[in-house]
């Protein structure tokens, strides 16, 4: 695993010590349960539920480490205390694109992302055009729908 800071707001850290927290408690815990009590039916080899609950063990297992490895590189960044007039992560930028409709986007952590409200991954296409760009600035974004292009109109910490 790469050991380079995976950035984060605070809420993605929460969000995700959460996670972390009811995988350990709770799920972690069931399937522990569930793969004793297929145990107790017998034969392993034809045993689909043994082999199911198995199978569950070893992804809560990935995912555990997985978040555990995000957590110990995470670097947890406040928008609120950035200022200027570039587009750094955590910004909130606002666009306005070539048939002058304005669209707003925050850009977060991989874990936070959720386009339908304005969160972008901070390695999306659209996210690394706009990395390092000021108000007033036009980029280009190649798209599945092909090229677009938006004028920066604004940049918020907030």
């Amino acid at each position: 695993m790469a050991s380079e800071k995976v950035p984060m707001l605070a809420e993605g850290h929460r969000k995700l010590s959460e996670q972390l927290k009811q995988l350990k408690t709770v799920e972690r815990p069931a399937v522990i349960d569930a793969i004793e009590e297929a145990r107790a039916h017998g034969d392993l080899s034809e045993n689909a539920e043994y082999h199911a609950a198995k199978e569950r063990q070893g992804q809560i297992e990935a995912t555990i480490s997985h978040y555990e490895d995000q957590l110990a590189r995470a670097m947890v960044i406040d928008p609120t205390t950035l200022s200027g007039d570039k587009v750094v992560f955590g910004a909130t930028v606002h666009l306005v694109d070539e048939n002058d409709k304005k669209v707003k986007y925050q850009l977060v952590g991989e874990g936070e992302a959720d386009a339908a409200s304005g969160r972008i991954n901070f390695n999306s296409p659209l996210a690394r055009a706009l990395i390092g760009r000021s108000v007033g600035e036009e980029v280009e974004v190649t798209t599945p729908r092909g090229d677009t292009y938006y004028e920066i109109s604004k940049v918020e910490f907030i």
